[in-house]
């Protein structure tokens, strides 16, 4: 128990570093552990379509769930713009690592826009020293320059934070505050090489570190936003971290409007979304375009993702728990229906399988049907898209890591990264036909 208290008071310790507003005198008591720069606004649409993304980082995109994630969303959420998506991550990797292999890896499929999440190993788990941020700032440069010199937009990630000393430390006597301290230096050097190099900037230290701070104080101790091991997140963590870049992305967030109108018996809805029929307050929509689902069915756990009905929202294994920590849904996923000439005070609205009761006040102003309904029509449809993309992913590891690694690859680098292009095709192809229309209706009963 001592420990986990320890934790708390030192993650509250750097949050209300973080808190103040950059620019204060160092002294204050506020800033003696974090000093951070006031990171850049999000710039709007940064996709464009057709784009290619890199994403990049260490064990933590190796963990393959906050970039798949990104690609769930990009996939299904913004379909009209055609992303597709490759992960690069590499366990214990540095930024010196990445830019020593980005060329052989990562520049061969000529992306054309990259994230980099770097700094967690980079840090060496210490305090800081100016050789650290050095280091960190020379390579990084280079690696955002590197991209851009090849046709490359670039978001510059920072770290994530840390949860408590990890049992590797070679230093277990450095405190917490030590290493996030650290960390917030590091983040900050980000942000400037994302202004200097005209590049984006996704704060990933920021939100974790508050998050954590937030679910410890609302969920209790063990809440681990940066994985039991202090480093490596679960789903929560994971989710903190895909938004963080989704919004460096510049998206909007519109998945799509519904607006009933009762008294005409109509649903009108918006781009990629037909409405079908209209019977007596029943509607029927085909849609094209998917919200963002925090679990699905039982009985598809191959994907490993979140189960509806049996995960939990106040774990840091839940991706309906990172949603009550950071605004997820009201800034990246918005399936509004609205309902015009409401008599009654109140209705019943059935989504699916699921119902739930609100006023006419709340249907004219509009709700967040993904919002208010976690297991809802789309949920089986986005279970197989993002079994599709767990495979890829997977096999992108096996394709650097050991393909590319192999005797046959010293051999004949050309040869292998063909042979095993070939082997990726289907598995590319696989998302793509599991992403079909979603038939699903909405009912409304007055009450």
């Amino acid at each position: 128990m001592r420990i986990r208290h320890i934790l708390f008071i030192g993650l509250t310790a750097c949050s209300l570093g973080l808190a103040q507003t950059p620019g204060q005198k160092p002294g204050d008591p506020g800033l003696t552990v974090c000093k951070p720069t006031k990171a850049p606004k999000p710039p709007k649409a940064v996709l464009k379509q057709g784009d290619r993304l890199a994403i990049c980082g260490d064990s933590i995109t190796e963990q393959k769930m906050y970039s798949r994630l990104m690609e769930d969303y990009l996939t299904m959420c913004v379909p009209e713009l055609n992303v597709t998506v490759r992960q690069y991550g590499w366990g214990g990797e540095r930024a010196p690592g990445f830019l020593a292999r980005m060329t052989n890896d990562c520049l061969r499929f000529k992306p054309t826009i990259a994230t980099t999440c770097y700094g967690m190993n980079d840090h060496e788990y210490r305090p800081y020293e100016d050789r650290i941020g050095q280091t960190y700032r020379t390579n990084s440069d280079a690696i955002v320059k590197s991209f851009k010199a090849n046709g490359a937009k670039v978001i510059q990630g920072s770290p994530g934070c840390v949860g408590k000393v990890p049992g590797w430390s070679k230093h277990p006597e450095y405190k917490l505050s030590d290493l996030n301290s650290n960390l917030c230096n590091l983040r900050n050097i980000g942000i400037e090489i994302a202004r200097k190099d005209k590049a984006g900037f996704a704060d990933v230290f920021w939100p974790m570190l508050t998050s954590g701070v937030e679910a410890q104080a609302r969920y209790g101790a063990d809440y681990a936003i940066a994985g039991h091991d202090g480093v490596h997140p679960g789903w929560a963590g994971h989710t903190v971290m895909a938004y963080a870049f989704l919004k460096a992305l510049g998206l909007d967030g519109e998945i799509g409007t519904f607006v009933v109108d009762l008294k005409k018996g109509k649903l009108t809805a918006s781009k990629g979304h037909d409405p079908v029929s209209a019977n007596a307050g029943v509607f029927e929509i085909r849609s094209s375009r998917y919200p963002f689902c925090a679990c699905i069915p039982p009985g598809q756990t191959k994907a490993t993702y979140p189960v509806c009905g049996e995960d939990d929202p106040a774990k840091d294994n839940s991706i309906r728990s990172a949603m009550t920590l950071i605004p997820f849904n009201a800034d990246l996923n918005r399936l509004m229906l609205k309902v015009k000439n409401a008599k009654a005070g109140s209705y019943k609205v059935t989504w699916g399988a699921e119902s739930k009761t609100f006023t006419s006040k709340q249907l004219a102003q509009g709700i967040n049907l993904v919002e208010e309904f976690p297991s809802n029509p789309f949920c089986d449809a986005f279970a197989k898209v993002d079994a599709a993309v767990a495979a890829k992913q997977a096999f992108e590891t096996k394709q650097i890591k050991k393909d590319f690694r192999s005797p046959e690859a010293k051999a004949d680098m050309e040869a292998v990264a063909a042979a095993t292009e070939k082997e990726r095709e289907p598995l590319a192809a696989a998302i793509k036909a599991a992403f079909v229309p979603v038939s699903h209706t909405i009912r409304i009963e007055a009450q």
